[in-house]
């Protein structure tokens, strides 16, 4: 079988994309010190400030690459690129709108109805409506082709029946795309008969269930449907076109900053708390983590490049999400390694306290998104080695 090469093209920030990086490093410099938030690891899932999405949507930042007719702005994706990097650098709280901005909107551009686009897409760009991810299911894994609920065609629309695990933010969301199964299974072709709808969160025969981490924190959630109604209306695409549109969609989810990012606000504490060391070993592990964060910065950025002309990016996108999730925990535990003492957890210092949550947030890096495992599989087959 013979094998493909991977394509990571050079890809350069325009002079406009770096004077916008400068914008929003100085538009997050003055939220820190006004108060607005403190930065934190993970801030993309459990980094919930509706009041901060509003602020990014004033400033033209949320709904970039849209067309300006739905309340976009027509940016390029690279443009898009910058700003979710430095805010998630900053460790800035931009769980609520996150899929809907970086997954969920453009799918509605490319294969939304007029209705839903003018119901949806400008509030989204104003950060005045939230989008939740309706994927994963329980005993499903990363197998999003063993999808199990179902909608059943009835007068006027399609009751919806199942259940979603996994949901960020869906006790937030103001709606969700729901991946579910349209027609029976079919052996032959097991992507087949699957279809996209779009639900809102607040109607009869929605219950939403939350799932804490070991934190405490609630950013997860299970979500029921029971008999739901959607009308025709919001069937997103073609019914039995799904599987196709969601494929489409994971490659802005699994190859995006997030992917290398959640624990980088734990990192610049560590080197500000290290700042002048001649500690030899710490010497060593920053060299080391700062090279890999600059090729994993890079081969994000070139697979953004090539959404931007179109281009089909599914194995370089999973190789983006799996190199990058074990860099983030890998992260974490060489930092751990360094530190001599305990730490309080009655009194910890910044540091400490970035480095307890993301230790605890950590098993979870390599699982969200599809599982590390699962993505290999995908690789391996992009390149013809299976």
């Amino acid at each position: 079988m013979a094998s493909i090469a991977l394509r990571f093209p050079p890809s350069e920030l325009p002079e406009s994309a770096l004077r916008l990086r400068d914008e929003v490093r100085v538009f997050v410099k003055e939220e820190i010190e006004a108060g607005t938030f403190q930065p934190a690891v993970d801030s993309w899932l459990s980094g919930i400030s509706p009041e901060f999405s509003r602020k990014l949507g004033e400033r033209g930042w949320l709904g970039m690459s849209w067309s300006k007719k739905y309340g976009g702005h027509e940016r390029s994706l690279l443009d898009r690129f910058v700003v979710s990097k430095e805010l998630l650098a900053a460790g800035a709280p931009v769980g609520v709108h996150w899929a809907g901005d970086r997954q969920t909107g453009p799918m509605l551009e490319t294969h939304g109805t007029e209705h839903q686009k003018q119901k949806y897409l400008p509030a989204m760009a104003r950060g005045e409506c939230f989008f939740a991810l309706g994927l994963s299911e329980p005993d499903a894994g990363s197998d999003l082709a063993n999808v199990r609920t179902r909608a059943t065609q009835t007068e006027g629309g399609w009751l919806l029946n199942g259940s979603k695990i996994w949901s960020s933010g869906a006790h937030h969301a103001h709606a969700m795309v729901v991946l579910c199964r349209t027609s029976p299974k079919d052996d032959g072709n097991r992507h087949a008969g699957i279809s996209q709808l779009m639900i809102e969160t607040d109607q009869e025969g929605v219950t939403i269930r939350p799932i804490n981490l070991i934190t405490g924190v609630h950013h997860f959630n299970e979500v029921v449907f029971e008999d739901a109604f959607v009308p025709d209306n919001m069937v997103v695409g073609e019914v039995g076109g799904g599987w196709a549109q969601v494929v489409s969609e994971l490659a802005f989810e699994r190859s995006g900053p997030e992917r290398f990012l959640s624990t980088f606000p734990l990192f610049l504490e560590f080197l500000r708390v290290a700042k002048g060391t001649r500690d030899a070993r710490i010497q060593e592990v920053v060299g080391n983590l700062t090279a890999r964060y600059t090729a994993l910065y890079n081969m994000s950025m070139r697979v953004m490049g090539m959404l931007a002309k179109g281009e089909r990016v599914d194995t370089e996108a999973a190789l983006v999400k799996d190199v990058g999730t074990r860099y983030e925990s890998e992260l974490t535990e060489a930092l751990r390694l360094l530190v001599h003492e305990r730490g309080s957890f009655a009194e910890p210092t910044r540091f400490e306290s970035q480095l307890m949550k993301a230790l605890l947030h950590s098993p979870g890096f390599t699982l969200r998104g599809g599982t590390n495992e699962i993505l290999r599989g995908m690789i391996a087959r992009g390149l013809g080695l299976r």
